[in-house]
């Protein structure tokens, strides 16, 4: 441990290097609505808090052992050449500052303890070794006083000057979201660090509600001083939005940048950026550096700290092992370092050398396309890390209404990317092909069952599935699903036949431990019908061996906005139960074949020209303005 005192003289800054900022230190959120404690803990007496400021009152401790508050000292120890980290702060009054660090399990060490005594600002300096964080730990500050006050601001932690610098472009793809995307461009752009570390930010607009027909568009878009780019076409889904921007941010051959794609609807902490960008450009080689997702509607938890997927049980988002999982980042944090798969794309930054290498997305509308890149990544021996302390708040993933089109790319995608990265067997999928229809089939979920049908046909129809970039697909799926009644929405206060007192709750029982036999039986009794009443089943209770011991079943939205009338229908049981065995049959006589054509279609599909002949454009065309 390493004592020292901070007077009016400052401690001189370090020669030899232009020292770049890995992250700063703020003590409350960008908003009001997130929680103060992922920044500062006041864990004795009192404290006044602001952004970048906070006043220790006398007798108290603060500290920034926090979400966003940590250094993650294991991740560059691992990942960069950087040995050691400086942090800088303004301080005034009295007390001790203390540079803390962790280990992989928790435990805590002092690293520097430095007593201020003075009554005027001081710009003061710590440095630190970065090192002994192999395997996991962090490094933070701690604020204690004794009779005086103690003020500190301006925290920031520098590295020396990273050995490979670039600028970053940040490409927001965008539908039908204009408020929430201009909230995110304004957020972005009063931040100067942030934008100090980006050359250019793309604005990709795919929806028919549109960015430029709101008015404070022209006002923020100067707040960019003429960085920011502005396009506009049709919808191509995730992959056809950001694709676009690194389409037109790498148009010249030699153009050498980062790429950081971010979503229209998050909440942005704006040094995320920094962040992400200092880390990219320190790592010994090009790696693709990830934030992590913490959820919109229970902003003090975090979805996963690293990512995997399961791809033949069609699993994304998975938590790696020993990784965070939708825990409480008030109460835990990590201190082991966990290595991800890959990261998805509310925030992702991409290195050109490696995007040139691997390729560019595969055209796919939805869901599974950040997945099938990140594996792709990593199949050409890149490295992807999942940066603590970089994030964005991003609508809760369980709060998402999967009863919809979106099953049909879920499943259709992630066969996709099983032939592509995985090792593939047409038998395996074709079980899960039938488990998941025949429990929609259970639940009275019948467009559901139609629409993961014609996912398997057009896996196995090949590549040509995407020539159109799905383009067209996803009105084709709402064609299916429209003909099926249950698939309309209801007021709960309004559902049509049903008086509320025909319809009481019905909570679920354990789940069955005979899964298989329960299965059959419920179907069988459809079929025979050998169900009645009605009920109201809440979203949480909406499974398959539940819902299906009902004649009519008025279930929930997990968006928790409206509710879904289910009744059993005898004949679309047989009709769809029999093309359900038919299309199984199907993956596993044609799987192999299906799996060949797609990898050697898959370079095709990923190249620059095929998504120059997608966007509709000549090389020559330039981004609008």
């Amino acid at each position: 441990m390493n004592d020292t005192e901070v007077t009016e003289e400052a401690a001189p800054a370090p020669e030899g290097h232009a020292p770049a900022i890995a992250m700063r230190t703020f003590f409350t959120p960008p908003f009001a609505s997130l929680p103060v404690d992922l920044y500062a803990k006041i864990e004795d007496g009192a404290a006044t808090r602001h952004r970048s400021a906070v006043t220790v009152h006398p007798h108290s401790t603060v500290s920034t052992s926090t979400y966003f508050g940590r250094f993650p000292a294991s991740y560059w120890q691992r990942w960069t050449p950087v040995t050691e980290v400086t942090v800088r702060a303004s301080v005034s009054g009295a007390g001790i500052v203390r540079v803390m660090a962790s280990d992989t399990h928790g435990g805590t060490r002092t690293l520097r303890t430095a007593r201020v005594a003075g009554t005027t600002e001081t710009r003061a300096e710590w440095t630190v070794p970065i090192d002994k964080f192999v395997d996991g730990g962090a490094i933070w500050l701690e604020l204690l006083t004794e009779a005086d006050p103690l003020q500190v601001a301006d925290v920031e932690w520098v590295v020396p000057h990273p050995h490979r610098s670039r600028p970053t472009t940040a490409v927001l793809c965008t539908h039908n979201r204009p408020d929430d995307c201009l909230n995110t461009l304004r957020a972005l752009a009063a931040d100067p660090a942030a934008m100090s570390a980006l050359s250019d930010v793309y604005v990709v607009d795919q929806g028919n509600d549109t960015l430029d027909s709101r008015e404070p568009f022209e006002s923020v878009r100067d707040m960019f001083g003429g960085r920011m780019r502005y396009v506009r076409q049709r919808n191509l889904g995730g992959a056809g939005g950001f694709t676009r921007g690194l389409h037109e941010s790498l148009a010249a051959d030699d153009a050498v940048l980062n790429t950081l794609f971010m979503d229209d609807d998050i909440l942005l902490e704006p040094d995320t950026v920094v962040r992400m960008t200092t880390f990219a450009n320190s790592a010994v080689e090009p790696t693709v550096v990830g934030s992590q997702m913490l959820q919109l509607l229970h902003p003090y938890r975090i979805h996963v700290s690293a990512e995997h997927a399961r791809f033949t049980t069609i699993e994304p988002g998975l938590a790696v092992d020993g990784g965070l999982d939708r825990a409480n980042l008030t109460e835990q944090l990590q201190d082991r370092r966990v290595d991800a798969d890959y990261n998805a794309w509310w925030c992702c930054l991409l290195p050109s050398e490696i995007v040139r290498d691997a390729g560019y997305p595969i055209p796919m509308f939805f869901q599974w396309d950040d997945v099938e890149f990140g594996y792709r990544i990593r199949g050409r021996g890149h490295a992807t890390v999942t940066l603590p302390g970089a994030a964005v708040w991003h609508a809760d993933f369980d709060w998402k209404d999967e009863e919809s089109w979106v099953q049909y790319f879920t499943l259709r995608n992630a066969l996709i990317i099983d032939a592509l990265h995985g090792d593939f067997r047409g038998a395996a999928s074709a079980k899960v092909f039938l488990r998941w229809t025949a429990e929609c089939l259970a639940s009275m979920r019948y467009a559901q069952a139609e629409v993961l049908i014609a996912a398997v046909e057009d896996f196995l129809a090949g590549p040509e599935v995407l020539r159109d970039g799905d383009a067209g697909t996803l009105a084709r799926i709402a064609r299916i699903r429209a003909a099926h009644p249950e698939t309309a929405r209801h007021e709960p206060s309004k559902v049509p036949g049903l008086s509320g007192a025909s319809r009481p709750i019905a909570k679920a029982g354990p789940h069955p431990a005979r899964r298989r036999l329960v299965l059959a039986k419920r179907l069988v009794w459809h079929l025979r019908g050998k169900v009645g009443g009605a009920a109201s089943i809440p979203s949480g209770d909406a499974h398959w061996w539940h819902v299906g011991l009902f004649e009519t079943a008025v279930v929930t939205d997990a968006s928790q906005e409206s509710v879904s009338v289910r009744r059993v229908d005898s004949a679309e049981l047989r009709r769809i139960g029999a093309k359900a065995l038919r299309t199984a049959l199907r993956l596993r006589r044609e799987g192999d074949r299906a799996r060949g054509a797609w990898r050697d279609g898959h370079r095709a599909l990923t190249d620059r020209t095929n998504w120059t002949r997608l966007f509709q454009l000549d090389e020559t065309n330039a981004a609008k303005e």
